[in-house]
């Protein structure tokens, strides 16, 4: 068996990012329209599953992990908190200075609500496609999950 060089692998894998690109772009815009919720911009989901995925983190570790500015942070957090979203845990005993956010259970609920919403439109997508494109697919999910790893 001939295996192929670097060059012609990459050639490859480029043609194949060419063309995956735009169908990951739009599916990625059509799930985000189809869960869009009015009363939670983007930025606010993402920043409420952080929350979730790390109860308890700080502002500032936030800000770090999103990249975003601490300022910018500080912003969003009080108005997440003003409706309800998330909560201020008790001051850390060893820096008083320090509260960690927790979400509550109005930001969890929506939280659940968008994913629920983002699966069964993708669901109702599947399902019209035939057994073989969706065995296609199922078999790309491994290798898709471990791009970025």
């Amino acid at each position: 068996m001939i295996k192929p060089d670097r060059h012609h692998v990459l050639e490859e894998a480029h043609a194949l990012a060419e063309a995956l690109r735009p169908a990951l772009h739009r599916l990625y815009r059509q799930l985000r329209r189809e869960s869009d919720d009015p009363g939670l911009s983007p930025l606010h989901a993402l920043l409420l599953l952080a929350i979730m995925r790390e109860p308890g983190i700080g502002v500032a570790e936030l800000a770090r992990m999103e990249k975003l500015r601490g300022p910018t942070i500080s912003g969003h957090v009080k108005t997440m908190e003003r409706d309800g979203l998330i909560t201020r845990s008790e001051p850390d005993p060893s820096d008083r200075r320090r509260n960690g956010l927790i979400a509550t259970d109005k930001g969890e609920e929506l939280i659940r609500s968008m994913k629920q919403k983002r699966t069964d439109w993708l669901a109702s997508e599947l399902a019209k496609l035939s057994p073989d494109e969706r065995a296609a697919i199922r078999a790309a999910v491994g290798p898709l999950g471990e791009i970025g790893q």
